[in-house]
């Protein structure tokens, strides 16, 4: 192969290339005027516009944290609920189920649980100090049954 060959090979590329260039720029664009710019562009840059929506959404707040204990004889709850007086929350036991509410003037709080076994719903103490609700409650006794028929 020769060098000329070569050359106008890449003459050809190039060639290409300009007529790709030409082919755009002869294709009608709208022409965008001055005035048109200046139209869009906002009078005063340093003002700060506030969002219609500011200030009415309210933030939700976290759920209280809440620990289930299983020991020897009893079960043992722990639930954090700060800001709320004794007075207010109100806890009860029923089918092996707890159920803890809290209500003050500006919010309200109710759950639910399962109990990891069953237990006594007489026999619950409760104490509460420093936004720190503990309940204590004694397990029920579980009837073994009998392996060997008397007979």
């Amino acid at each position: 192969m020769s060098a000329k060959w070569r050359r106008s090979r890449r003459n050809s590329k190039r060639m290409k290339i300009l007529e790709a260039l030409r082919r755009i720029e002869n294709r009608k664009t709208p022409k965008i005027s001055v005035e048109k710019i200046r139209a869009r562009r906002k009078e005063n840059v340093y003002t700060y516009s506030v969002p219609a929506n500011y200030g009415t959404k309210k933030c939700k707040e976290p759920e209280p944290l809440i620990d289930v204990l299983k020991e020897k004889n009893e079960v043992i709850i722990l639930a954090q609920f700060p800001g709320f007086n004794r007075e207010d929350i109100i806890s009860s036991v029923k089918n092996q189920r707890l159920t803890l509410s809290a209500e003050s003037s500006d919010r309200k709080y109710h759950k639910s649980l399962n109990l990891p076994t069953e237990v006594i719903p007489s026999s619950m103490r409760i104490t509460y100090k420093n936004g720190v609700l503990q309940i204590r409650l004694k397990r029920a006794v579980e009837e073994k049954a009998l392996d060997k028929l008397v007979g």
